[in-house]
């Protein structure tokens, strides 16, 4: 009796797991279920769609839709969207490709070039003339990234001004400024390798819904700082980078001033010393001159006296 309950349970289950198995094979095949696609901004991605059957689709007329009302690529075959089927939605103009030598195998697949926030959505790959009809449904999710846009949204904050509010020889207290941003923004120095540095409280004012924040840090080492700017809201980021060198300077003030007039004072008696040298020299040609004059007029008059 025990054995008879236990082999009727198992048997309830393959009968389950097999109708389970019916189902996401019928699923499959008329596309009831849905593929989701995950893919960064600005990148390519691409939307699976294959037959089942794995049958030549060059053929085959399949048509890609966005949220069931944008045309977004057409294949009839061999003539598509790409060489002269009017109908595209601007939006995918000169940004959707299919898979041409694998259509022979079924795969109907597209690829959307330089992705857009806007491309986020539900895609449709419909084969209307099959029997039975196959759809198949993909979701496009298009990650934001952060980066500029401070040319693409009003408010995006610009490049951060970055001064050098002191220094010496052992640190250099720097000052980052951001100016009229909306979101309010989030402002962190990093040095070179991406670490958060230690920084003061934030000065934060706002006018005109906008904000002004003032960000000081202190850095003890030669490196390369950043200050950062990052509106998550509306995905911007953008710094401003500077070089610090912290540590004995090769020249102080006081140095370069004493080698300033050091090299007036050395160029002067240089050219003392060179004008000594030819007026000198004038002074011994002269006196050469006149010594050869003289020994000249005293040899003409013992001639004569003879």
């Amino acid at each position: 009796m025990f054995i008879s309950l236990r082999l009727a349970a198992l048997c309830f289950w393959v009968l389950l797991l097999d109708l389970c198995g019916i189902i996401k094979t019928l699923g499959q095949s008329h596309g009831l279920g849905v593929v989701r696609v995950v893919v960064k901004e600005g990148s390519d991605a691409i939307l699976p769609c294959s037959l089942s059957t794995k049958e030549n689709a060059e053929s085959k007329l399949f048509d890609w839709k966005k949220d069931d009302q944008k045309e977004v690529f057409f294949y009839d075959a061999g003539l598509h969207s790409n060489n002269g089927r009017p109908g595209q939605d601007q939006q995918f103009k000169g940004r959707v490709s299919h898979f041409q030598d694998d259509l022979k195998y079924g795969n109907a697949s597209i690829i959307i070039s330089k992705t857009k926030l806007t491309d986020s959505g539900n895609y449709s790959c419909d084969f209307p003339r099959l029997q039975p009809r196959q759809i198949f449904n993909i979701q496009l999710l298009v990650d934001l990234t952060l980066r500029d846009r401070s040319g693409e949204i009003t408010g995006a904050s610009s490049k951060p001004y970055v001064t050098i509010l002191d220094e010496t020889k052992d640190w250099a207290l720097v000052q980052c400024e951001v100016l009229g941003a909306f979101p309010k923004p989030r402002v962190e120095w990093q040095d070179s390798a991406g670490n958060k540095l230690p920084a003061e409280e934030p000065q934060v004012s706002e006018r005109g819904g906008s904000f002004y924040i003032t960000v000081n840090t202190t850095v003890m080492k030669t490196d390369r700082y950043r200050c950062v700017a990052t509106q998550e809201e509306i995905s911007h980021q953008i710094h401003t980078e500077t070089y610090l060198y912290i540590g004995e300077k090769l020249f102080s003030r006081g140095d370069v001033i004493g080698c300033f007039f050091g090299g007036i004072i050395l160029g002067a008696l240089i050219l003392a010393a060179v004008l000594a040298s030819l007026v000198a020299t004038k002074f011994i040609t002269v006196r050469r001159n006149k010594g050869a004059a003289k020994e000249r007029h005293e040899k003409g008059e013992e001639e004569i006296m003879t």
